[in-house]
């Protein structure tokens, strides 16, 4: 069963005196063009509407409001010639306290632009431990240099020209060969062990000794010295 909404609290309807300098004072407060009808709406009933379009016509007769009427509305506004005036002297002091401001805010905005730019810069800028990767790989490349130039340095013989071109020649003859043969097995083994479960298959595979390639196989096929066209690439330039 639902609850019943409770009964809001009746407002108390004003009258006489007390009527017109409720509606005198909310019509200052809000110092705004009202006509009778919103007043007394605003209100929330404390005057009547038929009460409140008297009472502001006579406030407007006794100089507190200013009426004006357009068509067949009426407006009532309080009278701004009785709202307090600040004096110059506040006026300029305050003017003064604005130019304050605002040369602080320039200030601060410019400040702000600094650091925002500063910021920007370390956010560019590797992390501690960015740089220690980086060192750590130049640090490697730099021993594996050393390394390759080891032989080098202790008067090992550079591999000659005539070597180079064997080497390629064997790489060019025996290459296809291999891509050929692999090819051929790959077929075979595919059929052989297209009928057995995947644990079978590395079972017989493991029984018969075959060495599948391994991940370094896989990416010396995928990288530049198997995919590039096929020119002899370990020749040395001359000068």
């Amino acid at each position: 069963m639902s609850s019943k909404a409770k009964p809001e609290a009746k407002v108390a309807v004003l009258k006489g005196q007390e009527a017109e300098d409720k509606v005198l004072e909310y019509v200052k407060k809000m110092n705004r063009p009202y006509g009778a009808v919103d007043v007394a709406a605003n209100l929330k009933g404390a005057v009547p509407k038929t009460a409140t379009q008297k009472i502001l016509v006579a406030l407007a007769e006794k100089g507190d409001l200013v009426q004006k009427t357009y068509g067949k509305t009426t407006f009532f506004v309080y009278n701004q010639a009785k709202i307090e005036c600040m004096p110059m002297e506040k006026i300029s002091e305050l003017k003064q306290e604005l130019s304050t401001i605002e040369d602080e805010n320039k200030l601060l905005t410019a400040e702000m632009k600094t650091l925002t730019t500063e910021l920007a810069k370390l956010k560019a800028s590797p992390t501690d431990q960015e740089i220690d990767s980086q060192i750590a790989s130049v640090e490697a490349a730099i021993s594996q240099a050393a390394a390759t130039l080891e032989p080098l340095r202790s008067g090992a013989p550079p591999i000659s020209p005539e070597e180079l071109e064997q080497v390629y020649a064997d790489w060019t003859k025996w290459r296809p060969e291999w891509i050929r043969r692999r090819k051929v097995f790959m077929t075979f083994w595919q059929l052989a062990t297209d009928a057995l479960p995947p644990q079978d298959a590395k079972s017989l595979e493991e029984d018969l000794g075959i060495e599948l390639d391994t991940p370094e196989h896989t990416a010396l096929e995928q990288g530049p010295l198997c995919t590039q066209p096929q020119t002899n690439s370990l020749k040395r330039k001359r000068l």
